[in-house]
């Protein structure tokens, strides 16, 4: 079952997991198929940057987002990530992928994807950043604009020793990246 058949249940289950509050977590159940894998028989590294991508869209459906974007001409966009694997996901292995809308500044929000497995261990992080582009202005919206246009009224919290770790790390790389060019 590659990401569209995944994708597609997500969405056709969505109703069952409700609305996406900011604070929630979005929790998405996989099994670890055979088309997954490498040649270590457990859950590829390309893979948990995808189902990551699921858990995304299913918070940003489940919030309004995507129907909001849709309206105004807006793209969410991935600006960065970065993956710790702790333990590895084998074959025909359950697991769930739970996903957060962590805190956010200006037009950045940080985001967190934590693969859990059966025993509750976490097996592998991934903290992002994202944005959602107006392509229509040609800037990234602020997301305390976008947040209020989602109807809730929530102040985010301050981003915590790990987040502007994160953060540092990501804006260093983004300069390296454009110096390159």
């Amino acid at each position: 079952m590659y990401v569209w058949a995944r994708l597609a249940r997500m969405a056709a289950t969505k109703s069952r997991r409700g609305p996406y509050r900011f604070g929630d977590e979005g929790r998405l159940s996989f099994r670890c198929l055979p088309t997954d894998i490498d040649f270590n028989m457990h859950l590829n590294n390309a893979r948990y940057m995808m189902l990551a991508d699921v858990g995304r869209i299913d918070i940003f459906m489940r919030s309004g987002l995507i129907e909001l974007a849709r309206k105004r001409g807006w793209a969410p966009m991935l600006g960065g990530l970065q993956t710790v694997f702790v333990r590895e996901i084998r074959l025909w292995k359950r697991f769930e992928v739970v996903s957060s809308i962590e805190t956010w500044s200006g037009s950045e929000v940080i985001g967190k994807h934590r693969f859990v497995l059966e025993n509750g261990e976490t097996a592998a992080l991934i903290m992002t950043s994202a944005g959602v582009y107006d392509r229509a202005n040609r800037r990234f919206v602020q997301i305390d604009d976008l947040v209020r246009e989602l109807g809730a009224d929530i102040t985010p919290r301050g981003a915590s020793e790990e987040e502007n770790i994160f953060i540092a790390s990501h804006k260093g790389l983004r300069m390296l990246a454009k110096s390159k060019d």
